[in-house]
């Protein structure tokens, strides 16, 4: 939708995921899927592609964040990173860049990306040292760790932009448009009337009155303003997490738990409605499935704004002239005061008092490998 907005046409999509693969046809019936959305397939057979080589504007992708993430980094068990078979979809990428040789690639992805133990950083440079042996024609790479929130995003979202600019083009980073003034969750989802909202699950979530705007769990320990009912830094950073009306929202995952925000102000899980919002995907756009598959498709998007941002820089670099494209939402000034937290529920009366804070980084329990005695956060 972003590159769309900037005024690219979109000629194919590679997409493995089945219920992404039908929103797509179900929104842009004209858009071309290409194979069976298995990229590490097409790479190996890559036959007619609709493109000749050199032609191809623009290669863009986002391969699966997790061999990369930040739990990757710290869990020795899981710090796979290009060993990890889901980043096969990074070879085959590359694998593509040598077929097509595009004038740019543009990838999204998680910090860990580009640094760290499992950083596929060292892989693309040598994977671009082949084409240019191989082809004669050699990329640079380009990367930048960007806010969302800073081109018009209601979210801060940090993730690494990944250019792969080929030897006879031009890059540079565009320019913020939102630092000093953000779009707030308010700004997005003020006066929106959408679905009925989904209900929240599970015994921890009636807390969530108990937490101030824009805090989470850390709100009812020593370090917070509320009764301890949790120890400092024992919790997953967005357990019980909730909006701030007047601050872009906290970043959305794929694949939240019951108790794993951000959480509406009113107390409650988001609609996918208010979610496509926070993501600055219009809400022109159809998300078929379930609740919970409308979710995934949300949570792995790339914001709508910031790859509209990146297109234009794009655009602007191949002499086109970008398109209008999507709009960030006005900001609004009848964004009303926070609701005051209420005590907590007389059932959690009996966990007060005191308890032992995190041990500190690289202290805290190591996980099991042994999948018959898995650790469940609460």
């Amino acid at each position: 939708m972003g590159l769309e907005g900037a005024g690219f046409e979109t000629i194919g999509t590679i997409e493995i995921d089945k219920r992404a693969r039908a929103t797509i046809s179900a929104n842009r019936p004209t858009w071309r899927q290409v194979g069976s959305g298995d990229v590490v397939a097409l790479a190996d057979a890559p036959g007619d592609l609709g493109v000749d080589r050199r032609e191809l504007d623009v290669l863009a992708g986002g391969p699966p964040c997790q061999p990369f993430s930040m739990a990757a980094q710290w869990n020795s068990s899981s710090r796979m990173g290009m060993t990890d078979a889901r980043a096969q979809t990074v070879v085959a990428t590359m694998k593509l860049v040598g077929v097509l040789l595009p004038k740019y690639v543009m990838l999204e992805n998680v910090a860990g990306f580009i640094s760290g133990a499992s950083s596929a950083l060292p892989y693309i440079q040598s994977a671009l040292q082949d084409i240019r042996l191989t082809t004669k024609t050699q990329y640079r790479v380009e990367h930048r760790t960007i806010n969302a929130a800073d081109f018009g995003v209601p979210q801060n979202r940090k993730r690494v932009v990944v250019i792969l600019v080929r030897d006879d083009m031009d890059w540079d980073w565009p320019t913020p448009t939102h630092v000093e003034r953000p779009v707030t969750a308010w700004d997005a989802l003020g006066g929106l009337i959408g679905e009925n909202p989904p209900t929240r699950q599970g015994n921890w979530t009636t807390l969530l009155e108990s937490i101030p705007e824009g805090w989470n769990y850390q709100w009812l320990t020593s370090r917070g303003g509320g009764q301890e009912v949790f120890g400092y830094r024992t919790k997953y950073w967005n357990f019980l997490l909730k909006l701030a009306r007047d601050k872009p929202s906290w970043t959305l995952a794929a694949s939240p738990g019951p108790s794993t925000g951000p959480f509406h102000w009113d107390n409650r899980p988001l609609s996918s409605s208010e979610m496509k919002r926070l993501q600055s995907i219009p809400d022109s756009w159809t998300l078929t499935g379930s609740y919970r598959e409308q979710v995934k498709q949300i949570g792995n998007a790339t914001p709508s704004l910031l790859a509209q941002a990146m297109g234009k820089q794009l655009a602007t670099k191949m002499g086109m002239t970008p398109s209008e494209g999507l709009r960030p939402f006005d900001r609004r000034d009848d964004c009303p005061s926070p609701t005051q937290p209420k005590a907590i529920p007389a059932h959690f009366e009996q966990l007060v008092g005191a308890k032992n804070a995190h041990a500190g980084e690289g202290k805290g329990p190591s996980p099991r490998l042994d999948r018959k005695a898995s650790v469940v956060p609460a």
